[in-house]
């Protein structure tokens, strides 16, 4: 908004302008927008409204901005992204919400009135109620382009239409669905159907997940401080396909085991939830790091969490090898578009060679110090060929001593190397899996 903006931050949409414009404006996640603008909101329900429109607009940013332009005479200038986004709001809840068309459209048009710009409010009441009037010919001149249809870049329908010709547009559907929620249970604190009865005692249905005998999936989302024994350690949230990493890595008791990328933790917490292992947590990033101290200490583990660069291996190594090495390596993030929409107009074309660059600088560095008969896990939850097989095959060529095992997954394809599940895949996250032994 403006500098003279009147708008009360204590309004749901308000705040949820706020929360579009740090993300598309100045760049930040939308995690971090969300953080900074609903603490001003009061109520649950205005929160949970500021967080489903803010989710709502950045799913569908590029569809609802070609409507938008489609019912303008001229394009909006740069400095009036305010007001274009309001208009985006606007169409949003007439679209994908159950908000009365008549309260969609007078919320709006009062949103734009607290711009501090005098023109903005007949505007955006024009555009909206030309919108209802010719609502089917606007969306059929927008949506006959998939990129636009799905709300994606040209760049990421490209890549995704190269990687996987037979299911692109079917990708970019599901990346626009609302993810489940699901839990991992502590299996040194719980079981899957001691949690699974307090659940429905509460009123909420969950299920498991075949091969992910850890996982719960809730048939509708809960508050953290909803979830039975999350305090107390017994749950943590997450997705079904980051909870096959710690199987796979397939970490005995007494081993020595390296998490090389292990913020926020949950990966690092499986692990020790399933055996007792001697584990060093590395990340680049000190006030990640902390998070990972954190959610071990709620879940009463313990291992040893260095900030440090994976790959600068002079700067932290001991010496001693690691029986198994876990590399959930910095990636696009393309396979879990659903739970962070942001990222598909934060990442850029050339993001990508410069992450796979770290990538193969990663894995280089890693292997090194896996001994004889380890096992190293190279996970992403990238759903790019560029990020993961390209990846994988490129190490393998120039090693002698590795060698590949099929991840063994309910879900997913074979390729190459590795297995790839791809976003919505049983219900599941999007994720790359590859299993490199030493000789």
């Amino acid at each position: 908004m403006s500098a003279k903006s009147s708008a009360d931050p204590r309004n749901p949409r308000a705040a949820a302008l706020q929360v579009l414009l740090t993300v598309l404006r100045d760049q930040r996640s939308l995690d971090a927008a969300i953080e900074a603008h609903e603490a001003a909101l009061p109520e649950a329900r205005d929160r949970a409204l500021c967080r489903a429109l803010a989710y709502g607009v950045l799913r569908h940013h590029r569809r609802l901005g070609a409507l938008r332009d489609q019912l303008l005479r001229s394009p909006l200038r740069r400095r009036d992204q305010d007001v274009a986004l309001t208009v985006e709001l606007g169409l949003l809840q007439l679209l994908d919400m159950e908000v009365a068309p008549h309260a969609a459209v007078s919320e709006t048009v009062t949103l734009a009135r607290q711009t501090g710009k005098p023109w903005a409010g007949r505007l955006v009441n024009a555009l909206l109620r030309r919108f209802q009037r010719e609502q089917a010919q606007c969306l059929a001149a927008v949506d006959s382009d998939p990129a636009v249809r799905h709300s994606v870049p040209d760049w990421l329908a490209g890549c995704l239409r190269a990687d996987w010709p037979a299911d692109w547009e079917s990708l970019l559907a599901r990346q626009n669905c609302r993810a489940p929620m699901t839990l991992r249970v502590n299996r040194r604190r719980a079981r899957p159907d001691q949690v699974a009865a307090q659940l429905a005692a509460q009123g909420s249905a969950a299920a498991g997940q075949p091969g992910a005998p850890d996982a719960l999936v809730l048939e509708q989302p809960l508050a953290i401080g909803q979830l039975p024994g999350f305090a107390e350690g017994a749950v943590s949230v997450q997705d079904v396909a980051a909870q096959f990493a710690a199987p796979l890595l397939a970490a005995q008791d007494g081993d020595r085991v390296l998490d090389a990328c292990a913020a926020p933790g949950g990966k690092a917490a499986h692990i020790l939830e399933q055996a007792d292992v001697s584990l060093l947590a590395l990340d680049r990033d000190a006030s990640r790091l902390e998070a990972v101290g954190a959610t071990l200490e709620r879940l009463g583990l313990k291992a040893d969490c260095e900030a440090a660069d994976a790959a600068d291996v002079g700067a932290w190594w001991d010496g001693r090898a690691f029986d198994r090495i876990l590399l959930d390596a910095p990636c696009s993030g393309t396979g879990v578009i659903r739970r962070h929409p942001d990222i598909k107009w934060l990442r850029r074309a050339d993001d990508i060679a410069r992450l796979q660059a770290g990538q193969k600088r990663l894995l280089a560095a890693l292997w090194p110090l896996l001994a004889p008969g380890g096992r190293l896990v190279y996970a992403t939850c990238s759903i790019l060929a560029a990020e993961n097989e390209a990846v994988v095959a490129a190490f393998m060529a120039d090693r002698a001593d590795a060698h590949a095992v099929m991840p063994d997954l309910p879900v997913g394809r074979a390729v190459g190397y590795g297995r790839q599940i791809l976003t919505g895949d049983s219900a599941v996250d999007g994720f790359y899996y590859a299993c490199l032994e030493k000789r």
